[in-house]
C-alpha cells in the first residue's frame, strides 16, 4: 500500500475544495446513484473539474432534473444519465455491454441501508448486499476492459463507518438459516464493500488501477428512507418536535459528504495510492475495538484472505 501525507483537507472539507484547481479534461466518469444526495455533490464536483459525467441511476427519468442542474451550474453538455439498477445483474449488464471507450473514474456511490425486513432479490440475494456488494462488483467487473483502457484509471468504493457493525458471514451472507437483522445486514454489506475493494487493488495493479474505499460521514439524504421515527430521533436526526434536521449537529452537508470520495476520484494527492480505506479525506487507522459509532477500520474489513474469499465467491457467482 502506498502512504499518504500532507493531505490538507478533513471532515469539515467540501467536494469543491477537493476538486479546486484540478483539471479533469478528457477524463470520462460514472457515478451510481449520481442524481442524489453525496453523488449529485460528487457529479457536480467532477463534472465542473472537467469530467464527462454518467449518472447511472434506477430510475433516468427522475434524474433527468439532476442532469439538467449539473448542466446549468458547469455549463457542460457531456452530462449522461443510465439506467442502472444494481439488484438487477440484467440491468448491470446492459449497461457494461453498451459501454465503448475508456472509463477513468468509477464511484461505487448508491446504497440502500437498514432495510427493516428481510428482502431478496430475484435471484435469492439478501437486498443491502446485492445492492451494496454485488450489484457494485458486477459493475466493476464489466466495466474492468474500459478501466484498464484509461490508464491510471480510479475505483472508488463508498462503504460506511456502519463495517464496524459486522463482519461477513461467509457461511450465511443471505440471511438463509440466521435471524435477520437490519443493521447487522448493512454493516456486512460494508465491510464486504471493503473487502472487495482490498481485492481489487491487488489484482488489478497490473492494469493500471487503482481502487480505495471510505466512509463519507453522516449525512442527510434518501439513504435514511428506511429509518422508523424512533431510530431517527435515537441518531439525533430530528429535533424535539420530530422534524428531520437539514444537518443534524455532528453530521456533515452532502457537499462536505462528497469530499473523501471526490478526493479519492480525482485529487493528484492520492494518486497511486491504492488499497486503503479513508475517513474525512485521510487514511483511516486500523480500529482494534470495532465497535458501532466508532471510527476507524475493522481488521475484518482488510484482511488479506477474507478479501480474496470474497474475491473468488463473488467473481464464480457473477461468471467473471
Amino acid at each position: 500500500m502506498s502512504l499518504v501525507t500532507d493531505i490538507p483537507f478533513g471532515a469539515r472539507s467540501t467536494a469543491a475544495d477537493v476538486v479546486r484547481d484540478v483539471d479533469l479534461s478528457g477524463k470520462r466518469a460514472v457515478i451510481t446513484g449520481g442524481a442524489s444526495g453525496i453523488g449529485l455533490e460528487t457529479a457536480l464536483a467532477l463534472a465542473g473539474a472537467g469530467a464527462e459525467v454518467t449518472l447511472a441511476v434506477r430510475d433516468p427519468h427522475a434524474a433527468g432534473p439532476a442532469a439538467d442542474r449539473i448542466r446549468r451550474e458547469t455549463g457542460r453538455d457531456d452530462v449522461g444519465v443510465a439506467r442502472v439498477d444494481l439488484a438487477d445483474l440484467d440491468s448491470v449488464r446492459a449497461f457494461t455491454q453498451d459501454w465503448t471507450g475508456p472509463l477513468h473514474i468509477l464511484v461505487n456511490n448508491a446504497g440502500v441501508m437498514a432495510v427493516p425486513e428481510l428482502t431478496l432479490t430475484p435471484q435469492g440475494r439478501e437486498t443491502q448486499y446485492a445492492v451494496n456488494l454485488t450489484g457494485h462488483a458486477a459493475l466493476t467487473l464489466g466495466l474492468h476492459g474500459a478501466l484498464r483502457a484509461a490508464g491510471g484509471a480510479r475505483v472508488v468504493m463508498v462503504a460506511s463507518s456502519a463495517h464496524l457493525m459486522a463482519p461477513v458471514d461467509f457461511d450465511d451472507i443471505h440471511f438463509a438459516r440466521r435471524p435477520y437483522e437490519a443493521w447487522t445486514a448493512y454493516g456486512q454489506s460494508k465491510s464486504a464493500a471493503i473487502l472487495f475493494t482490498v481485492a481489487l487493488a491487488g489484482h488489478w495493479a497490473t492494469d493500471g488501477i487503482t481502487a480505495n474505499a471510505l466512509h463519507p460521514g453522516g449525512i442527510m439524504t434518501n439513504l435514511q428512507r428506511h429509518l422508523s421515527d424512533e431510530q431517527l430521533r435515537f441518531v439525533g436526526a430530528t429535533n424535539d418536535a420530530g422534524e428531520r434536521l437539514d444537518v443534524p449537529p455532528g453530521w456533515k452537508t452532502p457537499q462536505q459528504g462528497a469530499a473523501t470520495q471526490v478526493l479519492l476520484a480525482a485529487s493528484p494527492l492520492v494518486e497511486g495510492v491504492s488499497g486503503r480505506y479513508f475517513e474525512d479525506c485521510r487514511p483511516a487507522a486500523l480500529q482494534p475495538e470495532p465497535a458501532a459509532g466508532g471510527t476507524g477500520v475493522a481488521s475484518w474489513a482488510v484482511d488479506p484472505a477474507s478479501a480474496e474469499r470474497l474475491w473468488d465467491e463473488t467473481r464464480n457467482e457473477l461468471g467473471y
